[in-house]
């Protein structure tokens, strides 16, 4: 699995957290497990407060995307160092990783999904992942390959779009609101390219990994692609995708890109802060400035 660390961030230390068992059975041993979870807890905290005071940095490690996950988090690492945390920022290429080393507990958090991923993933792998804030929203678009314009579509044409189950359902829909396909009444977040009723044209829907989809727009009459590999391949909402989801539409609510932690850990001091960092005025400022729309901060 490639990773790569941007230089603003630093090398990237991981390490495997080792987990105390009891092999005690009853009671008695139920109690001393609780005692000895809880005295660890307050020592953490104690050396954490402790680190902070002596004027060290506290480490906040995240898995992201590169674009415009890592790049956020890169404008917000001075950010949280005078707050007392060490930001530290491993980027990944796929969706699935990012996810596997919060729930392992190399990594504190993550961000790079939206909830109906997490919850979708959370189910298909038994994960104990949850939303610890809200951050931005990338509109879903679709765009040009081979044809410029939706009314050039023909029999036959093939549509690439990603294959994980809630990103499908995403494109098919805005496909669907273009007038492109029709799909099932009730089709909603779980909807695959089963789920198309009309289909007037023909067209051939190409389910890729969500990273490919851009590599394919030489080869396709049109892609429907996810806003940071959208801006990965060059692409920028407002100047080039034909069609894109609305910054009202309930899709913003829905598909609004989160911090993501291991249960239990979402309020910890490190987790809020890193969240409230990035819901900042400042951090705000920065994207409006540098992304076009591409990326929009999210509210509550």
């Amino acid at each position: 699995m490639k990773k790569r660390l941007f230089a603003a961030v630093g090398a990237a230390i991981i390490t495997a957290a080792a987990l105390a068992g009891c092999g005690a059975s009853g009671a008695a041993s139920t109690t001393a497990a609780a005692k000895e979870t809880k005295a660890e807890t307050t020592a953490a905290a104690g050396e954490a407060e402790t680190t902070r005071a002596a004027g060290e940095l506290e480490k906040i490690t995240v898995a992201a995307s590169t674009t415009p996950h890592a790049e956020i988090l890169a404008e917000a690492k001075p950010l949280l160092a005078e707050k007392g945390y060490d930001l530290e920022v491993t980027e990944f290429e796929d969706y699935v990783q990012p996810n596997m080393v919060v729930e392992s507990g190399e990594f504190d958090a993550n961000y790079f999904q939206h909830i109906p991923y997490l919850d979708s993933f959370n189910q298909e792998k038994g994960t104990h992942l949850i939303n610890a804030g809200g951050i931005h929203y990338e509109p879903f678009g679709i765009y040009p390959g081979t044809k410029k314009s939706l009314d050039d579509i023909a029999e036959g044409d093939t549509i690439a779009i990603p294959n994980d189950t809630t990103n499908m359902a995403r494109a098919l829909l805005l496909l669907q609101d273009n007038g492109i396909i029709k799909m099932k009444d009730g089709a909603g977040l779980t909807a695959t390219e089963k789920d198309i009723a009309e289909n007037p044209k023909n067209v051939k829907i190409q389910p890729l990994e969500a990273a490919q989809v851009a590599r394919v727009v030489n080869e396709c009459a049109f892609v429907v692609l996810n806003g940071n590999y959208a801006m990965e391949a060059g692409f920028t909402v407002s100047k080039d995708a034909i069609a894109y989801e609305k910054s009202d539409s309930e899709a913003a609510k829905t598909y609004v890109n989160i911090i993501a932690v291991k249960e239990g850990n979402e309020s910890s001091d490190k987790i809020k802060a890193l969240v409230e960092t990035l819901t900042s005025d400042k951090i705000t400022e920065f994207i409006n400035k540098n992304y076009n729309g591409a990326v929009i901060p999210f509210k509550n």
